[in-house]
């Protein structure tokens, strides 16, 4: 085997394993863009828990915006707020009778999906080291 060859073949099995690495990260973050809608949707809709806890079901878009909305930290939950606010006011008009839901499971799996949702980002924020100070 000529020693170019041996450097074409390298380099190549390099760029497939970048690649392949890519691949994945690219499936993760895709799968955790769906399935975060997903999970709100069968929470929200599929069990009823709006309407359990008087709201209106959502479509496709609402679903996408509060399934973000829970996602995101602090600054995202008050730039979609500016946006809603800036897009369609009218939105936050509506009327709701807002209650407590019955105690059933059902509504129970609902809100556990939901708070699965909402406690992601800030898992991060448990995991850190705690350090030892040194005293002198």
């Amino acid at each position: 085997m000529t020693p170019a060859l041996r450097i074409v073949l390298r380099v190549l099995g390099v760029g497939a394993l970048v690649a392949g690495g890519l691949a994945v990260a690219l499936a993760a973050v895709v799968a955790t863009i769906l399935l975060g809608p997903l999970i709100f949707w069968v929470a929200w809709n599929v069990l009823d828990f709006a309407s359990a806890i008087g709201l209106p079901e959502l479509g496709f878009w609402g679903i996408v915006l509060a399934t973000v909305f829970l996602v995101v930290g602090w600054f995202g939950k008050v730039a979609i707020a500016a946006i809603v606010f800036l897009v369609d006011p009218s939105w936050f008009h509506g009327a709701a009778e807002v209650r407590w839901p019955e105690p059933t499971f059902r509504n129970f799996v609902a809100f556990a999906l939901l708070a699965l949702l909402a406690s992601r980002p800030h898992a991060h924020a448990h995991a850190h080291k705690h350090r030892r100070r040194n005293k002198v």
